[in-house]
């Protein structure tokens, strides 16, 4: 029976040895224990803050380059369209420049080509001038070595000057 209630001398040194070792781990382990706990809290807390401000950022972050890429693609677009523009501009043009080329060059051989129907009449005219005056001078050579066709030659002119 002395094995199963304590008697009071057991109790007492059990109640003084045990608030002697909270007054020990009180004055030594219980600071150091609550301030690590402590410290352990804040940096978790502290973490979380981090954590929740680096989520943030990267939403942000996230919204900035969708923004910047919405920008970049509407910048593309009108880059994209002022180029087809230009293109299109340069092609009018050139297609412009080479009607009035063509234009020119279809003038110019009108002109040149008259110039050279001019030419070529003229000279005809005088080659059929002198082959004339040749046939003439001829002919009239012929007649005129006759003396009996002199005469008739001065007549039938006499004759039609006077019909005439």
């Amino acid at each position: 029976m002395d094995l199963i209630t304590p008697g009071l001398g057991l109790v007492f040194w059990t109640v003084i040895t045990f608030l002697f070792l909270l007054f020990i781990l009180t004055k030594f382990a219980w600071k150091p224990i609550l301030g690590a706990v402590n410290e352990r809290e804040d940096s978790i807390k502290n973490a979380l803050l981090e954590a929740d401000k680096a989520r943030q950022e990267m939403e942000d972050l996230k919204s900035d380059n969708q923004k910047i890429l919405k920008e970049a693609r509407a910048e593309r677009d009108a880059m994209l369209k002022e180029a087809h523009d230009i293109k299109e501009k340069i092609i009018s043009e050139a297609k412009e420049q080479a009607k009035e080329q063509a234009n020119k060059l279809v003038e110019q051989a009108k002109a040149t080509i008259e110039n050279e129907k001019l030419n070529a009449i003229t000279d005809l005219k005088n080659q059929v001038a002198a082959l004339s005056i040749d046939i003439a001078e001829k002919v009239v050579k012929e007649q005129l070595s006759n003396r009996e066709k002199q005469d008739k030659l001065v007549e039938s002119m006499l004759n039609e000057v006077n019909l005439n």
